[in-house]
C-alpha cells in the first residue's frame, strides 16, 4: 500500500509538471484544431493509455533502461517525433477536405476512433517528458521498506494519469470550441486545419531537437 503522505506529495509534484504544456498537450490541441472535438477526446484517451504504459514499463524495470541508455532514449524520441511530423503533414494535406460532421458526427466509424486512440498511445508512450518523469521521479516516491514495488508504482502512476486526463480534456475541448467558430466558414476551417497540421509538424521538430532535459 502507498502511504497517504507519499501519494499527496507525488500528486503535488505531478500537478506542477503537468500544468506546464508538453508534447501530449500540444498534440491534443493540434488534433483538436485539425479534426475537431471527437478526435481530440480520442487522442486524450490514447495519450493517457500511452502514459500508463510508461508507468508499467518503469514498474517492470524497462523505464530505467530507456532513460539511462542514450541510444535507446534517442531512438524512442525520434520515432515519436517522426510520427508527429507525419500526422501534421497528413492534417495539412487534407485541410480542405475537413467537415465537422466527419470529425464529430456519428458517421465516423469505430475504426477511425481506434486509429486515433492508437495515434495517441504512440505519442504518449514516446513522450520524452513522460519517459524522464516516470523513470526518474516516480521511483523516488516508492517506499522500499514496504515491498511490492511494482504495485506501488502502478498505484502512484494513476495519479498523474488522472490529472492528465482532466487537464488534457479541458485543453482539447477548449481548442475544439475555437475550431467550431472557424467551421462556420470553409475557408476559416481550412486555415485552422492547416494551423493544426503546422503545429504538429513544429512539435515533432521540437521534440526531435530537444535534449535529455525534456
Amino acid at each position: 500500500m502507498v502511504s497517504t503522505d507519499r501519494l499527496l506529495a507525488f500528486a503535488a509534484m505531478s500537478l506542477l509538471v503537468i500544468v506546464i504544456p508538453g508534447p501530449s498537450v500540444l498534440f491534443v490541441i493540434g488534433r483538436a484544431l485539425a479534426h475537431g472535438r471527437r478526435t481530440a477526446l480520442a487522442t486524450v484517451l490514447g495519450n493517457v493509455l500511452g502514459s500508463y504504459l510508461l508507468v508499467a514499463a518503469v514498474a517492470l524495470g524497462l523505464g530505467s533502461l530507456v532513460e539511462q541508455s542514450v541510444a535507446v532514449f534517442l531512438a524512442v524520441k525520434l520515432a515519436g517525433a517522426a510520427y508527429l511530423v507525419f500526422l501534421g503533414v497528413q492534417a495539412f494535406r487534407h485541410r480542405k477536405d475537413m467537415k465537422m460532421s466527419a470529425a464529430d458526427g456519428p458517421a465516423q466509424v469505430a475504426r477511425g476512433d481506434l486509429r486515433t486512440i492508437a495515434d495517441g498511445i504512440l505519442v504518449g508512450v514516446t513522450n520524452p517528458k513522460g519517459i524522464v518523469f516516470f523513470a526518474a521521479v516516480l521511483p523516488q516516491f516508492v517506499d522500499h521498506t514496504a515491498g511490492g514495488l511494482p504495485a506501488q508504482m502502478l498505484t502512484l502512476g494513476l495519479v498523474p494519469i488522472s490529472i492528465g486526463l482532466i487537464t488534457d480534456t479541458v485543453w482539447g475541448l477548449t481548442a475544439s470550441a475555437a475550431r467550431n467558430w472557424f467551421a462556420r466558414s470553409e475557408r476559416r476551417l481550412s486555415m485552422i486545419g492547416g494551423a493544426g497540421g503546422f503545429a504538429m509538424i513544429g512539435l515533432g521538430v521540437t521534440v526531435a531537437a530537444t535534449g535529455r532535459a525534456d
